[in-house]
């Protein structure tokens, strides 16, 4: 029976969606399924390129990777719009016990990108789930000049355009996924 990993993000210039398919690669290549979605946008002009998630998905998932660009420090109000949405989620505790992680993106080195992860971090403890981030067994934690954290995968797109994540951001959030897919299916498996 394989895990089900919600890769559920928002994003604006497309640095975190990036990320966000990175990690479902991750997903796949432990041999869970990767389910990716987007948070529902408060501005209805904003387009995604994936479905955005039910509260059906969230509650069925067996591990959560959650993304959000880096605003002053902290997640996107939408972001947050989507935590303070799932009060009945948590009133009868069904994300308890289930490995969650997160992501993120800012434009410059020192953009507030582990603020942001750590303050993602806190509804996910609220509602009872295992977190999880990147070990420092991961050679690229060592090596990178940009994106990438022990707390969970960034980017840092120092303001260019294209926001391409390089090759050490690219292996962080794919490492994150299989670490993230491992768990939710050893977590499941006990469960059952």
């Amino acid at each position: 029976m394989s895990a089900t990993v919600l890769v559920v993000y928002y994003s604006r210039h497309g640095a975190v969606a990036a990320l966000a398919d990175k990690i479902a690669i991750g997903v796949q290549q432990a041999g869970a399924e990767a389910l990716v979605r987007c948070i529902p946008p408060l501005d209805t002009q904003h387009a995604s390129r994936h479905a955005i998630v039910s509260q059906t998905e969230l509650q069925r998932c067996d591990g959560l990777a959650f993304g959000s660009p880096v605003r002053f420090g902290n997640m996107v109000a939408d972001a947050k719009a989507f935590w303070d949405n799932t009060t009945s989620i948590w009133l009868k505790g069904e994300l308890i016990d289930k490995p969650a992680g997160v992501f993120t993106s800012s434009g410059s080195m020192h953009g507030g990108n582990e603020t942001t992860l750590l303050s993602m971090s806190l509804p996910l403890l609220h509602h009872g789930m295992l977190l999880t981030g990147i070990p420092y067994s991961e050679p690229e934690l060592h090596q990178t000049k940009t994106g990438g954290t022990p707390y969970g995968p960034s980017h840092v797109s120092g303001h260019n355009a294209d926001n391409k994540l390089s090759v050490e951001e690219q292996r962080l959030a794919i490492a994150f996924g299989k670490r993230l897919a491992t768990l939710s299916q050893q977590l499941k498996q006990h469960r059952c």
